[in-house]
């Protein structure tokens, strides 16, 4: 068994109240400062290692652009390069990683790989995304929403809003269920029947939380009013084969204007990205005025930059 270690963030519920605010906080901070040129030092002569099982452009860039701005070096480790891909035990590759890294992401299918991997390192271990969570993603989100939605980035001024989501239960559904929760918000989910969140992760993000977690199979009852509507893709990796079959299920999940119309005049659209035009979302509502997609985007290296702050001491 692993020795006594730093703090892991391999799902939303991990952190406690006052930890989602404070990294939320400072990664408002630091997107500041970068912009006047100021940096922080924090994790001078420290190493990050991305171990990707999955392909990436946002979580690896931002990543290794965060780690890089904080005075740190950050080293990207393949699966299918590692011995891991000749059947070495996860526990022994989280051992000797913890040797030679300060920290270390991972980007997998399962959630019990990152819980395994983390059980054995002792280095701070970040969920970069599973089937299951995907947390970083999740907090960079609702870091653009407060950022769009409050006065001078207050966590308060979010609390009364209406946030829509619309298609599939997945992994970033799961993660927004549980930052909703943490935060005390209005949460509502439209999601095809069958294809409804776990309703185990709603449970548990309940237990001594405020929130509001509706799940519905209509969209337009989930985005009437909304202040926030958020989407992704209706085929995550791993379900390509599926993806036929999703299109016809997900079909009247589609954001459009049609289902725009029936938010708030001055709602903001998110999608984590990559997106498919013309399927989860349309071409004029991903380039329309009311989507903060990029903003979005570029909030993931901020946050993590918050996240790597806090977890690599």
């Amino acid at each position: 068994m692993k020795p006594k270690k730093a703090k892991d963030f391999l799902r939303v519920l991990d952190f406690s109240v006052d930890e989602v605010k404070t990294v939320l906080t400072r990664a408002n901070e630091l997107k500041k400062e970068l912009k006047t040129g100021k940096k922080s030092e924090a994790a001078k002569g420290k190493i990050l290692g991305l171990l990707f099982e999955k392909h990436s452009t946002r979580t690896r860039i931002s990543f290794e652009s965060a780690m890089y701005n904080l005075g740190g070096n950050c080293t990207f480790l393949s699966s299918k390069d590692l011995q891991l891909n000749r059947g070495e035990p996860l526990k022994d590759t989280a051992r000797v990683l913890s040797r030679y890294l300060d920290c270390l992401v991972v980007r997998t299918f399962g959630q019990n790989i990152v819980e395994e991997l983390a059980n054995w390192a002792s280095i701070p271990v970040i969920n970069g995304l599973t089937d299951q969570h995907h947390p970083c993603q999740a907090l960079s989100d609702i870091m653009t929403v407060i950022e769009k939605k409050s006065q001078g980035f207050n966590l308060d001024d979010i609390k009364g809003l209406k946030i829509a989501w619309v298609g599939d239960g997945n992994n970033v559904a799961h993660s927004w269920i549980e930052v909703c929760a943490r935060l005390d918000l209005n949460l509502y989910l439209a999601c095809p029947k069958g294809y409804e969140p776990d309703k185990h992760i709603i449970e548990e993000s309940l237990k001594d939380s405020k929130a509001n977690i509706v799940v519905v199979n209509d969209p337009i009852k989930a985005v009437e009013d909304a202040d926030v509507i958020n989407t992704d893709v209706w085929a995550s990796m791993g379900q390509e084969d599926e993806e036929d079959e999703r299109k016809e299920i997900f079909k009247n999940y589609q954001v459009n204007t049609k289902l725009l119309s029936h938010a708030k005049k001055d709602a903001i659209v998110l999608h984590c990205l990559p997106a498919h035009r013309g399927q989860e979302i349309t071409e004029e509502v991903l380039e329309g005025p009311q989507s903060v997609v990029w903003d979005q985007a570029e909030n993931k290296m901020h946050l993590h930059r918050a996240l790597l702050e806090f977890l690599v001491k």
